[in-house]
């Protein structure tokens, strides 16, 4: 039954990462409703995280691949050919920031007094930032991306520290309103995603190593971290297809439904 649990938690975790409806605030609402010691272990988090990055890694291995290649041929030649990416790798950077730096400040805040009730009421709030975008199409590229567009989707994040508020919906959403296209946003989305997720595992890793129940845990742990990049991979191709569409008014009016629930029933 305790391996059941984890596959399932972890199936969870991986549909709701990349898509804009809010994993960590699916989680909280789980843990409210059951009394589960899985739903209180915290390793777990860090374990389902891991196997959705991996699974992120993989979908954009060739955009990551060229990013970092050309930016140190930039470095090395200046050729302008690789200026797009050097410029790209560096708004990542900036984009990460904000979101990196109030983190540390806010995380033991949210961990204790962020309630079930307060989780559906962000819901609502992202239900009603993706109804905002749905229409818009945006112009600017890639290539077009300034400092302030970094710094605005950056902030963005910054409110998807709240559970609830989703990570890739805030983003999609600050990049939507940055005029950037639906493609462009939603691959800065993802790029923003990687480090954020790497520097999150790296400060919860050694919690997991010296925890007791590693030995104990390690095959329920490997189940819902397979299942999390299984599920991941695949929920993330269904977000990139759903934002070609423009069909964001689908996850609006699930996140308001769930939203209203959970604020009614807590």
């Amino acid at each position: 039954m305790l391996l059941l649990k984890y596959l399932i938690l972890g199936i969870i975790q991986g549909f709701t990462e990349p898509l804009p409806i809010s994993s960590s605030g699916h989680l909280r609402i789980f843990k409210s409703l059951f009394n589960s010691e899985v739903l209180s272990d915290m390793n777990f988090e860090i374990i389902v995280n891991f196997g959705s990055l991996v699974a992120i890694l993989i979908l954009y291995r060739k955009e990551i691949t060229n990013i970092i290649k050309d930016f140190f041929c930039y470095i090395k030649t200046k050729e302008e050919k690789y200026k797009i990416n050097f410029k790209y790798a560096w708004l990542i950077v900036i984009g990460t920031i904000p979101a990196g730096i109030l983190g540390l400040f806010v995380k033991d805040f949210i961990e204790t007094y962020f309630t079930a009730k307060l989780v559906g009421l962000m819901l609502i709030i992202t239900s009603i930032l993706l109804f905002m975008i749905k229409d818009i199409k945006g112009k600017k590229e890639k290539k077009d991306m300034t400092i302030l567009d970094a710094l605005k989707i950056g902030l963005f994040q910054v409110v998807a520290l709240l559970p609830g508020i989703s990570r890739s919906g805030a983003t999609v959403v600050g990049g939507m309103k940055s005029n950037l296209t639906r493609e462009t946003a939603l691959n800065y989305s993802f790029m923003l995603y990687i480090p954020i997720s790497i520097a999150s595992m790296f400060l919860g890793v050694s919690d997991l190593l010296n925890s007791g129940s590693l030995n104990e845990l390690l095959i329920p742990y490997l189940v819902s971290m397979i299942a999390a990049g299984i599920v991941t991979y695949y929920a993330a191709k269904l977000f990139i297809n759903v934002m070609k569409k423009g069909k964001l008014i689908y996850f609006s009016i699930y996140c308001f439904i769930v939203g209203l629930i959970t604020f009614i029933i807590f």
